[in-house]
């Protein structure tokens, strides 16, 4: 089942309605209302895994991930994808990939976040939403903009 929110921004489509409460209430909590917690929450908030694990997962009061949550016994093969998908999100980057010292390890961990390995599972519709939260400026294909720069439709 999906449900949609309508509000200042676009619908957005939830996994749940769990999913949706729990982006709300959390949104609450984080240090700002930016694209960037919004992406965050919306992303932490598909697995009821990582619903359940939030507070072992991002620390609501400094503003930090714990990427240590990567390696905890709770986790699955999914919800460590969400929670990959809500850092690259959060910080535009990786990271977990600090958590290791050697430098394959390192390789390895970074594989963990291309579009493929995120994207081969059931919440791929959910992370383009994710995705359209904190991008929300390219939601839509901007004709007159590209028009602009010098493009033909």
């Amino acid at each position: 089942m999906s449900s949609t929110a309508l509000g200042a921004e676009k619908a957005i489509i939830f996994i749940s309605d769990a999913h949706e409460k729990f982006y709300y209430e959390k949104l609450k909590e984080v240090r700002y209302q930016d694209v960037y917690h919004k992406a965050l929450v919306y992303c932490l908030g598909i697995s009821d895994d990582t619903r359940r694990n939030i507070y072992c997962i991002y620390d609501f009061k400094t503003g930090c991930v714990k990427t240590e949550c990567l390696h905890e016994g709770w986790q699955t093969s999914g919800s460590v994808k969400v929670v990959r998908m809500a850092y690259n999100l959060y910080c535009n980057g990786m990271p977990s990939v600090l958590d290791y010292d050697d430098a394959e390890e390192q390789v390895d961990e970074c594989r963990r976040y291309t579009v493929e390995e995120l994207f081969c599972c059931a919440y791929a519709p959910y992370f383009w939403q994710a995705i359209q939260i904190r991008y929300p400026e390219y939601r839509a294909y901007n004709h007159k903009l590209y028009a602009m720069f010098g493009g033909r439709d």
